[in-house]
């Protein structure tokens, strides 16, 4: 048994944990996930096993930065009227022509 399986066994539990919140749902993740790992379970060289987990950690941090985009916007729609949101956005217009 390899020393990397506890890895990519926990790396699979993140990325199933944070599919949950996937835009076109978990069993379209769920799916896309497992043949994604069985895709790469052949890999028997340490190295290609360790840069397969970096491109894993690497697309869960992208997904945990959408689901905080989406949680981000929703708090934004629930507690930002629409007089202050325009305020907002004429704001940062002028300061993207400096």
């Amino acid at each position: 048994m390899s020393p990397l399986r506890p890895r990519v066994v926990a790396l699979y539990k993140q990325l199933l944990y944070i599919g949950r919140e996937y835009p076109l749902g978990y069993e379209y993740f769920r799916d896309r996930l497992k043949k994604a790992f069985i895709k790469k379970r052949d890999l028997t060289d340490s190295a290609e096993i360790e840069k397969a987990i970096k491109h894993g950690e690497f697309v869960y941090k992208e997904l945990e930065m959408l689901w905080f985009l989406r949680k981000y916007r929703a708090m934004r729609r629930n507690y930002v009227d629409e007089e202050q949101d325009a305020k907002i956005r004429a704001l940062l217009q002028e300061y993207e022509k400096l």
